[in-house]
């Protein structure tokens, strides 16, 4: 029996990839166990799960000004949410450490800390690589900021982890798992540690909400509108632009739009457009046409799954990157947030369901993704990291 402890962000597209490997790990007889918010991992986990809990900042996720997009975002990002939070989660990795005494660490890109103390204390480490971008080129074209987050690294690596260290902390140096595969993320371009290409880590979700099942109509197509759980900020007039687009569709498709942070108003019955909250998004997706979404990796690689093309419209982060891979995959249309109306985001809708192209292409993803093996796939990768390990360089 090996033990294991994963290391995460309070971001749920960040914790949901790891609750299945991490269930897969406890089925074959390891002992598991999380370092991060207990609520949020719970929440996703199940209640049964032995967090150690970690001081996070500015709340569950982080809150940024709703125009900042590019560099800028990225910047904001890191000086405002990802080095404090390293700074913050690193007194309770050591002591999730010391208390459940893991063999490896299982740590998230944005979880910085984890790699950070691993590297301190000499414990073997894998990368939980929730999105494939910053080794496809994330950073491409943008130089200043790269060696402006390599110093930012290198900064907490003085405070938290082993200043002797030269490894980007961001990928372990014996394990990158990449809930992807090649036929969507196309090439590596920058060295990244060992990747293993698992594809998505799909599982059952304890905590999925209500659904109105009986809503949808069986003659029409049913088209889902998300931007994750980070975006609210940012969404509401995208999702205004839907709404109008999707409604001068009814005769041919209903809607679901996911709306969070109630920027629409407060819903009323509607046999054409459901707004709701929250859905439970994986058994939503397999009686689903086509997504539009913002490109986010966890809602792509979904949808991917279930062979569902998309309409992608990335605001910031690494959704760029994972827009212009469904698009160089022929698996959707890429429309821009800020400046897309009603009818281009109609056509762009209209074409993913009318040409079947782009539905074969998303086909074509989903068979490597179920081939890649995702959550045991990942957990066989980790089983490699043994105990003995320790302290290896």
């Amino acid at each position: 029996m090996t033990r294991f402890l994963f290391v995460v962000p309070p971001l749920v597209g960040h914790v949901n990839p790891a609750v299945g490997v991490a269930a897969e790990l406890a089925a074959r007889g390891h002992a598991t166990a999380w370092a991060g918010v207990p609520e949020v991992i719970r929440r996703l986990a199940g209640p049964d799960a032995e967090v150690f809990p970690c001081a996070v900042v500015r709340g569950a996720a982080p809150y940024r000004p709703p125009e900042l997009r590019g560099p800028a975002a990225l910047k904001f990002l890191w000086e405002e949410f990802l080095a404090p939070l390293a700074e913050a989660m690193a007194p309770g990795v050591v002591a999730a450490v010391a208390r459940f005494r893991p063999d490896v660490l299982v740590v998230d890109q944005q979880a910085v800390a984890g790699a950070l103390v691993a590297e301190r204390l000499g414990l073997p480490w894998a990368t939980s690589a929730t999105t494939s971008a910053e080794f496809t080129g994330a950073l491409d074209g943008m130089p200043l900021v790269d060696a402006w987050v390599s110093g930012l690294l290198a900064d907490l690596r003085r405070r938290i982890g082993d200043p002797a260290a030269t490894n980007d902390p961001r990928f372990s140096p014996r394990l990158v798992l990449a809930f992807s595969t090649p036929e969507l993320t196309g090439p590596v371009t920058v060295p990244a540690g060992p990747i293993r290409f698992v594809g998505p880590s799909i599982t059952a979700r304890p905590a999925d909400p209500a659904f109105p099942w009986a809503w949808l109509d069986p003659d029409r197509a049913t088209l889902l509108v998300t931007l994750g759980t980070a975006n609210t900020d940012a969404g509401a007039a995208f999702l205004t632009v839907c709404q109008k687009a999707l409604r001068a569709r009814a005769g041919r498709l209903q809607a679901v739009l996911v709306d969070p942070g109630g920027v629409l108003g407060e819903p009323v019955p509607d046999p054409d457009i459901l707004v709701r909250p929250a859905v439970p998004q994986l058994r939503l997706l397999a009686r689903t046409a086509a997504v539009v979404c913002h490109a986010g990796h966890n809602t792509v690689c979904e949808a991917l799954w279930h062979g569902v093309p998309l309409v992608v419209a990335p605001i910031r982060d690494d959704q760029p990157v994972v827009a212009r891979q469904v698009a160089d995959a022929g698996a959707g249309v890429r429309v821009r947030f800020g400046r897309t109306d009603a009818a281009r985001l109609g056509q762009a809708v209209d074409a993913v369901l009318d040409d079947p192209g782009y539905r074969s292409a998303a086909r074509r993803i989903a068979a490597s993704f179920h081939a890649a093996g995702g959550a045991a796939a990942a957990a066989g990768h980790l089983e490699q990291l043994r105990p003995t390990d320790r302290g290896n360089p």
